[in-house]
């Protein structure tokens, strides 16, 4: 699909559409720590793609968007609900991976007319356990990536057990399947930027989300190095309306891994 953009509250936010156009609401995808539109993983997109408009969009300052960085969750979340208004879109369902997770609870909170149902993978809520250092794990993965050669996302989204590891390699075969007018790479400075809304957001203090009435599926591997899986369990406790999946012997990119299950799960949960 090619790359669109739209300009809305100042910023240029470049995105890519795709999907059946039937009466239902679209899914909005809110993407993770350093990713661009390039890094969804394409059996999941497609699979989404197959029952619902899909949208997914690039952060400001982020890959094809414009703009400076938000170093906060509640300013990108803040640009989600710009973007999602841009669009003439409302009310929607919202699929955030890991970051993108924290940014839809802060999107939930700040306009819950705009959403009707949330898919949260690979996240917690603020003041989690552990999410306050996410950059160390991500530079010490980093590091390991540079000195074995390998693509740090080996080592963040899935364990290192036989099985992990060659779901690791075909879920990076598949990132690397689009050819043409691929995404540009997110910036030291963006990424930074983002870092910094993750320490913050690890050290903020929880919400109340007592409050989030809408349906939430949460799901996530047992063993996420990135963000905690205790925080998994943790959101499924203290959102009201929640169901919970554990995928075993997964870590942080649980939902790749187990793509085919995940996505039968995510269709069943949205047409309920």
């Amino acid at each position: 699909m090619p790359t669109r953009t739209i300009t809305a509250g100042g910023v240029r936010f470049a995105y890519r559409e795709l999907g059946t156009q039937n009466p239902g609401p679209p899914v909005v995808f809110l993407i993770h720590l350093a990713a661009v539109l390039d890094n969804w993983d394409p059996r999941v997109v497609d699979g989404f793609a197959a029952r619902h408009r899909v949208i997914a969009f690039d952060n400001r300052g982020v890959g094809a968007s414009s703009g400076a960085p938000a170093a906060s969750m509640e300013d990108m979340a803040r640009d989600a609900i710009t973007f999602i208004q841009a669009l003439g879109l409302g009310p929607v369902d919202l699929f955030g991976f890991s970051m993108g997770g924290m940014v839809a609870q802060d999107i939930v909170r700040m306009a819950p007319q705009l959403v009707r149902r949330m898919i949260l993978t690979g996240t917690g809520p603020a003041g989690g356990e552990g999410i306050a250092k996410v950059a160390r794990v991500t530079y010490f993965d980093m590091l390991r990536g540079l000195l074995t050669a390998q693509d740090p996302k080996q080592f963040l989204f899935f364990t290192r057990t036989p099985e992990g590891i060659r779901a690791g390699k075909a879920f990076l075969q598949r990132l690397a399947e689009r050819s043409d007018n691929r995404d540009k790479a997110i910036t030291v400075a963006a990424l930074q930027a983002q870092l910094k809304a993750l320490r913050r957001w690890g050290n903020g203090k929880p919400a109340d989300l007592s409050k989030v009435q809408q349906p939430v599926l949460v799901a996530n591997g047992d063993s996420d190095r990135m963000v905690p899986s205790s925080n998994t369990h943790e959101l499924a406790r203290r959102l009201p309306n929640s169901e919970l999946v554990i995928y075993p012997d997964s870590g942080h990119g649980a939902v790749f891994q187990f793509h085919a299950d995940f996505v039968h799960r995510a269709l069943a949960f949205l047409s309920n």
